[in-house]
């Protein structure tokens, strides 16, 4: 039987595990989907191709279909996002000497708001040494990675942009930029915090699903035409992605899982890089490491559902950054972007899904580490 050809961009990091595993281990097959995968560099270059036409979807940031839709880019293309393909995932990574200058403040535990306090006097005191503010990477304006790091820095009393630089850095070479002393941190998915960690070049301080439990990290982006013209298809892509992403979430597949994943086609790396991202065992300095719970999930009941309340408190984080402007218009196109009607007629929207959804709360700012009140202040 002819298959339906679907080509989906992504990027070399763990969280792809989802859109890799489908195309690979035959979960696309079985529902009559071709997945075909194209591996890219940049966040940069998915937006573009996937403006272009070249993909019909592909792994994004949760930010970057609204980003898109609003045409904050150089190329105007509404795009949609009908599935959340992972949470957390992500670390904020330091170099030494910030770590050493974070490790004199001497905070009192691991949470996000003592680190994050300890951070603020680290920063301002190493800035006045090297006589510059610090520059931190993160690996594109319209990610998680920016606006969880941005919300982090401003409860701690760091204010972005001002008293820390924030610049963009592909993934793949965060490690190599941290090591060159080009940047005094980052804010990256696995496993390129822990590269820096295992190559002594950094430490991991804080994590995404400390600093921002359960929310989206990756959405599958959906270009327009494939939304519209071909549904039946994406329904039944979507339906073989949530079994692909059950599958990743089984603890006894992530041996086969990291070796899968290690492959040159896709992360590339040394299989033992990806297992502390898979079992959130971090290894988080040259000297031990912590266990993180639900590090990364990609299909727990739940959480694959997109929330477009998400997508609403997304888009303030991009206002409050004047990365964006509110208009009724704005607000309109912005509420259409995370697609939950989709993702129900793809699904059934099983009563067990929706009700794990409730009891995790659909107030996403409890879901932030200091109860959304960084949001309320006036920066």
């Amino acid at each position: 039987m002819a298959k339906d050809a679907v080509h989906a961009g992504y990027l070399p990091l763990l969280d792809s595990a989802v859109l890799v595993v489908a195309a690979r281990f035959g979960f696309a097959e079985r529902h009559g989907v071709d997945l075909q995968i194209h591996r890219e560099r940049s966040w940069a270059a998915i937006r573009d191709r996937m403006s272009v036409g070249h993909f019909d979807c592909a792994q994004m940031p949760a930010p970057m279909p609204i980003a898109m839709s609003l045409s904050h880019g150089p190329l105007t293309a509404r795009t949609f996002a009908p599935l959340v393909l992972n949470t957390g995932g992500n670390a904020v990574t330091v170099g030494n000497e910030l770590a050493a200058a974070l490790a004199d403040e001497s905070p009192v535990d691991a949470s996000p708001a003592a680190i994050g306090a300890a951070l603020r006097f680290a920063t301002a005191r190493l800035a006045e040494r090297n006589g510059r503010p610090l520059r931190f990477a993160v690996v594109h304006r319209f990610s998680g990675h920016n606006y969880d790091l941005r919300y982090w820095l401003a409860a701690s009393g760091i204010r972005p942009d001002a008293d820390i630089e924030i610049t963009v850095v592909p993934p793949s070479l965060l490690p190599e930029a941290l090591a060159s002393g080009q940047i005094d941190g980052f804010s990256a998915g696995e496993p390129w915090n822990t590269i820096a960690v295992r190559a002594e070049v950094g430490e991991i301080v804080a994590t995404k699903v400390e600093i921002a439990p359960r929310t989206p990290e990756k959405v599958l982006g959906v270009s327009e035409p494939f939304l519209i013209e071909r549904q039946d298809v994406l329904k039944r892509l979507i339906a073989a992605l949530i079994e692909a992403g059950r599958w990743c979430d089984t603890a006894g597949n992530h041996g086969e899982l990291a070796r899968l994943m290690a492959d040159p086609r896709h992360v590339g790396v040394d299989s033992s890089h990806l297992l502390p991202g898979l079992s959130g065992n971090l290894e988080t300095a040259s000297s031990g490491g912590r266990a993180v719970a639900d590090f990364l999930t990609f299909a727990k009941p739940g959480m694959s559902r997109p929330d477009p309340s998400f997508a609403a408190w997304l888009h303030r984080q991009m206002v409050r950054w004047d990365h964006s402007h509110r208009t009724p218009e704005t607000d309109a196109i912005v509420r259409g972007v995370f697609r939950p009607d989709i993702f129900a007629a793809a699904t059934g929207d099983d009563p067990g899904d929706r009700a794990a959804e409730a009891a995790f709360d659909t107030d996403r700012h409890s879901r932030l580490f200091d109860g959304g009140l960084s949001e309320l202040s006036q920066d």
